[in-house]
């Protein structure tokens, strides 16, 4: 069985080959095209300007995917249809459906969230339910427990900004640049080891619950900020910056943990595009359960992860049940 994989909620479109053999998911291709340097200039993604640049592109970045394969030869389609930015998912939904309907292939939708929890299968074959999820990335910050493939209930979620939303607010704040991620995690390696000489607050960290919190912590560092000379921030932008990344490790890893206990899980899975952060895959890392990571590659959007989420739906689709779809950013 192969499958096509097309994923475009945000500011990546992506396209992914895959095979199915025995039973076995193999990934033979995975291509990204970033907008990144498009958007660094405005200091985030603008909508507009990302799905121009997705209809771009789609098709160039579908054929690079399937390389010398001929579509009639895909038997299934996998397009996320949300949640994400609406006018970058119709970009891809549109894609599928004119793809699917002049060849004839089955399409199925997939839910962007669900494929970044179940990312760490691309490259672990062997987890076992039930299971723990972390989804940390720019617009989601879950906890979610895993009795089985398509059998999910949130637990915790975060109150206000996500994660990879803080991380990026944080770094606008500094004037540091965008994507913020990234930057701030550079940085915080080059503070290395150094006494900080600062301290910022981890919200909700002994609250009896699974939720979380990041709009405090983001208020605080500008504060922080606020109250130093343009030298002197300069040179704490480093200090800042890690530990402001160590605040968020410590809330996210004593949240999972403690979770992991209340429901006597074992196994806890990692996905989004801040389980790339180093800090946060070797705080996780040892942990005593069995923790599983996805590949750094697979860590952003990519179709990859959507055409495993979309053939393990398949799988529990009725027989003949047909797939209407829509783009739907609030899922």
């Amino acid at each position: 069985m192969k499958i096509l994989g097309i994923e475009t909620s945000c500011d990546e479109t992506a396209a992914s080959l895959c095979e199915v053999k025995g039973g076995n998911f193999k990934i033979i291709s995975n291509i990204v095209s970033s907008q990144i340097n498009i958007h660094k200039k405005y200091g985030g993604v603008v909508p507009e300007v990302a799905a121009r640049a997705h209809a771009e592109v789609v098709y160039d970045v579908v054929g690079r995917a399937l390389g010398k394969i001929k579509i009639k030869t895909i038997d299934l389609i996998a397009v996320t249809y949300g949640p994400g930015l609406v006018t970058s998912l119709r970009v891809g939904v549109l894609a599928a459906q004119a793809i699917a309907g002049l060849a004839d292939i089955s399409l199925v939708k997939v839910n962007h969230t669900e494929a970044h929890l179940l990312s760490p299968f691309l490259n672990n074959k062997r987890i076992g339910f039930p299971a723990l999820g972390l989804i940390v990335s720019g617009g989601h910050t879950e906890l979610v427990l895993m009795k089985d493939f398509g059998k999910y209930k949130i637990i915790g979620e975060t109150r206000d900004d996500a994660v990879g939303e803080a991380f990026d607010k944080v770094a606008k704040m500094l004037n540091l640049g965008y994507p913020g991620g990234p930057i701030i995690s550079q940085l915080a390696i080059r503070q290395g080891a150094e006494p900080l000489n600062l301290k910022l607050p981890r919200p909700m960290l002994n609250s009896k619950d699974f939720d979380f919190s990041f709009s405090g912590l983001k208020t605080a560092t500008l504060y922080l900020a606020k109250k130093m000379s343009k030298t002197e921030l300069k040179k704490m932008t480093p200090a800042i910056c890690k530990e402001f990344q160590n605040a968020v490790v410590d809330v996210l890893v004593k949240k999972t943990i403690y979770a992991a206990k209340k429901y006597n899980i074992k196994s806890i899975l990692v996905g989004g595009g801040v389980s790339a952060n180093k800090e946060l895959r070797n705080a996780l890392e040892k942990l005593d359960y069995k923790v599983y990571l996805p590949n750094l590659e697979y860590t952003g959007d990519n179709a990859s992860m959507i055409a495993f989420a979309g053939w393990k739906k398949y799988k529990r689709a009725k027989k003949n049940e047909v797939f209407k779809i829509n783009a739907s950013p609030n899922l």
